[in-house]
Parts: C-alpha cells; structure tokens; sequence
C-alpha cells in the first residue's frame, strides 16, 4: 500500500533494493544532535520502542512500518514523509530545525500557563482559608 505516491515499506526483514537504511540513520541522528535530544526523549515524543529507534539510528535494514517512520520524522519535527522519502529516494533535502529561540518560547509558554494555573489554585486556597475553611477541607487543592 503506498502513501502519498511513495513505494510501500512493509514489516518483513530484510533489505530491498533502492532502501537506504544508512541515511536514514544518517538523518535521524544528525536531526537529534541539531534538536539536542537523546534516545530517550526521542522514544518518548515519538512512542516508538527503544529497540527500534537504536535499530533505525544504527542502519539496520530491518524494515519498519510507515508509521514508524512517520512517529519518527513528526517527534523530529519533520515533514511526516520526510523519513520515507529518504529510504526510498537518493537525495532529499533536509528542513532545517525550528530555530531554538522559537521552541524555547513554546516552553515558556507551557510553563506560563501552568504557573497561571497553580496561581489560581492557590487564589482559592486562600480565599477559603480566609472565609474559616481548613486546607484539608478544600476541594482540589
């Protein structure tokens, strides 16, 4: 079954001709020195297992499924098919990483917000300690 007009990469071992499991490889491992991410926090954006992230950042010509690929490339903050068109193609240009200042202020934000929330859980708290309420009385705090 073929996505997006690309050859089908399937589950079976063994390499076919025309895969480039090393730039893959390549490219995985170049994306996560650029993003300073390691294994683990790439298994972690992704949900890949671990056991096959080290077999794709190792070369290995164990085929994996489309999808696999896809979880890889989108946690690498690539275009969904960037992956797959390396194994399959001879030269694919790489997209640059975000800026770092840009995922810096995607950070700060989440964590804005969570101080945003935490604040006004603790407004609540307040407000009914002040009307008598004991804290082990409070509801969610």
């Amino acid at each position: 079954m073929a996505e997006r007009g690309l050859p089908s990469v399937y589950t079976s071992r063994g390499q076919v001709d025309g895969e480039d499991w090393q730039a893959v490889a390549a490219a995985v491992n170049q994306r996560m020195a650029a993003l300073r991410i390691g294994q683990q926090e790439l298994v972690r954006l992704s949900g890949v297992s671990v056991s096959t992230v080290r077999l794709i950042q190792h070369g290995s010509s164990r085929r994996v499924q489309n999808k696999t690929l896809e979880a890889l490339a989108r946690a690498l903050d690539w275009p969904e098919d960037h992956l797959i068109k390396i194994l399959v193609t001879t030269s694919v240009s790489t997209p640059a990483p975000a800026p770092v200042e840009d995922r810096v202020v995607v950070v700060l934000e989440r964590i804005e917000q969570q101080l945003w929330q935490l604040s006004d859980r603790l407004g609540r708290v307040e407000r009914r300690m002040q009307d008598g309420e004991r804290p082990d009385q409070v509801p969610g705090a």
